[in-house]
């Protein structure tokens, strides 16, 4: 696709400015690719092989993959041989397609996750770079690379990452066919295609984010007839040619029967319509209050979130300036906070997980990337400049707070016993584990010194790369201050990993499954005290069809009811018969002494992490 004569202009004059001593940075496009790579390299490959994958998401969902090849059905999704149809396929074929090419592995389920990150940096530089300039794009794809949020929520395997890829495709093309007299297919395709990916990948936000974000810029801006020139027939076309097939598909092999409702119902009434209104049966999720919804999407960015307030400056909000020809980076700078305020905005009314906001980061990276190199180019007196210094003292004062609250907590906790489980540390909340992060409330400070480690990097860290920012921004070299802050984050982020890898047996059941293993035999019966996702680790590891101790409910609920569904629930009457029969028995609890052994004989068989696993016969004779 040709670039628009506007944004060639445009990039001719902005570049040579990239090698001027007062960016900071001398680099061609070839250097950038190369940094940013490394970033991904040193982040992101470092971490694909640990810790164990962990229980509910994480192996709920490598689960689904692994039972796509074995079924060879690519079309309806099973977790415990149940159908489990809630989700969008995308994910679960690119983790099938690794574990086809490279075994079962944790690091052949997390590849997918880990190239589609580096698609997110290059698509941010690229963007960034053709949008506004070299820096830029460079910024963009650096805060991306090393922000909090995107780090975390790519721990475990959940799509909310790559629906930021391709809103931030989908929403370049439509800058595009702003730029382009008429627009070209390959722009306006390109948004239908983006569109499609994205509603394989998390369902109908897919096509609602785009068009709402679209449709509100076109209102502002007055420009309305431009949906006439996105070539719509034979876009909606390209959008049904590679959307409809899957949705189709499921439909016909998962029809009504015996009296259940089939896919159509489940996946676009109840886990759309009905979830968004907190009505979707079962309700199993929790969802976050509003204003700590609001606060974590500014965590998500950190420490870029510093200069948020700035770079959001750049968006033009008069309505004389909006309703005025934009130059192209005004544009973008609407579209983005756009984009920012559609995500936050749509799921204020709804029920809402901390990750939701996830998809918003690409805009804001743009944003503040744009800023940045803004701010590089300007005098040393300038109101930019002022402003740079300013937020870099805020975060310094922050990473200072950090740095004393991270030495008390060091000088408060000891080293646990040789021997100690962490589990018997913590203080359980059971009530919170709905929430992705709900099992970190359980630490305690006595649990604190399980981390002294990560603790300290993570301490001196912040203290070092923020003081560094603010010092060579007060001498007048910002661009070499975020360098500082984007090196701080490969430091930190290697000790949340440390710290994730440490807490770990407490999210997986993983050497549970191994200690299973090792005693299985044909006709053996695993059983779970409680819900499915809270020992899902057994199921992928082993690869032994779960029965569960619990009332069909969450993500396998609504698959049990179809007439050739599995027997995989029990009753605590059919478990008792159970027992008592002549199988062996295996019974994974996180209840040191389970309700339903009282007064029956048992045997632990391995403890981890604060779960058991119980026996109906003595395997250690």
């Amino acid at each position: 696709m040709n670039l628009p004569v506007a944004l060639r202009e445009r990039n001719s004059i902005a570049e040579p400015s990239f090698s001027d001593p007062a960016a900071g940075f001398h680099l061609r496009p070839s250097l950038c690719l190369l940094m940013i790579t490394g970033f991904w390299l040193v982040i992101y490959v470092a971490g694909m092989c640990m810790p164990a994958l962990l229980d509910d998401a994480d192996t709920q969902h490598a689960e689904v993959a692994r039972e796509m090849i074995v079924r060879h059905d690519w079309a309806t999704l099973y977790a415990n041989g149940i159908r489990y149809m809630e989700k969008a396929p995308l994910m679960y074929w690119g983790i099938a397609g690794s574990l086809v090419l490279f075994g079962k592995s944790e690091w052949a389920v997390r590849l997918p996750v880990v190239l589609w990150m580096l698609a997110l940096f290059y698509a941010t530089y690229w963007v960034g770079r053709k949008i506004y300039d070299e820096s830029a794009g460079l910024y963009s794809a650096l805060i991306m690379a090393t922000a909090f949020g995107p780090y975390i929520y790519t721990r475990f395997l959940i799509p909310d990452t790559l629906v930021g890829l391709w809103l931030l495709l989908g929403f370049f093309f439509f800058l595009e066919t702003l730029e382009e007299t008429p627009p070209s297919r390959l722009a306006c395709w390109g948004l239908a295609v983006s569109c499609a990916l994205n509603v394989l990948t998390k369902g109908l936000i897919g096509l609602v984010f785009p068009v709402a974000v679209i449709a509100f810029y076109l209102i502002l801006t007055g420009n309305l007839r431009h949906i006439l020139r996105l070539r719509l027939i034979s876009s909606t076309a390209i959008f049904l040619l590679v959307a409809a097939p899957w949705h189709i598909l499921a439909a016909m092999r998962n029809p009504d029967q015996g009296g259940v409702r089939g896919f159509l119902w489940l996946y676009f009434v109840n886990e759309h319509f009905l979830r968004y209104l907190n009505k979707r049966v079962p309700r199993d999720y929790d969802t976050v209050p509003l204003l700590i919804f609001w606060g974590l999407l500014v965590l998500w960015l950190l420490p870029w979130s510093a200069f948020l307030p700035q770079a959001l400056k750049q968006v033009p909000l008069r309505w004389r300036e909006v309703r005025s020809r934009l130059d192209p980076r005004q544009r973008a700078n609407l579209l983005f906070a756009l984009w920012i305020m559609v995500i936050v905005v749509f799921f204020s009314f709804s029920t809402r997980q901390e990750y939701y906001t996830i998809p918003a980061i690409p805009a804001m990276a743009l944003l503040v990337g744009a800023w940045f190199s803004r701010e590089a180019e300007s005098p040393a007196n300038s109101a930019d400049r002022r402003a740079g210094r300013i937020s870099s003292a805020i975060l310094f004062g922050l990473g200072s707070l950090g740095f004393v609250v991270s030495m008390l907590l060091l000088i408060l906790s000891k080293p646990p016993s040789p021997g100690t489980d962490l589990s018997e540390l913590l203080k359980r909340n059971p009530e919170v584990y709905t929430l992705s992060f709900g099992h970190f409330l359980d630490l305690t400070p006595q649990a604190m010194g399980a981390f002294r480690g990560p603790l300290l990097g993570a301490a001196l860290a912040l203290l070092l790369g923020t003081g560094l920012n603010w010092m060579l921004r007060r001498g007048g070299r910002p661009a070499a201050g975020n360098f500082a802050l984007a090196v701080m984050m490969i430091g930190l982020l290697a000790c949340v990993h440390s710290a994730f890898v440490t807490f770990s047996p407490i999210l997986s059941s993983k050497q549970l499954a191994i200690a299973i293993e090792q005693h299985y035999r044909p006709g053996d019966v695993i059983v779970v005290d409680g819900e499915y996702e809270s020992a899902s680790s057994l199921n992928f590891y082993i690869g032994i069809p779960l029965r569960i101790l619990h009332e069909p409910s969450s993500g396998l609920w609504y698959g049990s009811h179809f007439p050739d569904a599995p027997h995989v629930f029990e009753t605590p009457a059919s478990f008792a018969s159970l027992w008592a029969g002549p199988a062996r028995i295996f019974l994974w609890s996180d209840q040191e002494t389970p309700k339903e052994l009282e007064g029956e004989k048992f045997y632990v068989l391995a403890r981890d992490g604060g779960k058991f696993i119980f026996t109906n016969q003595d395997l250690k004779r």
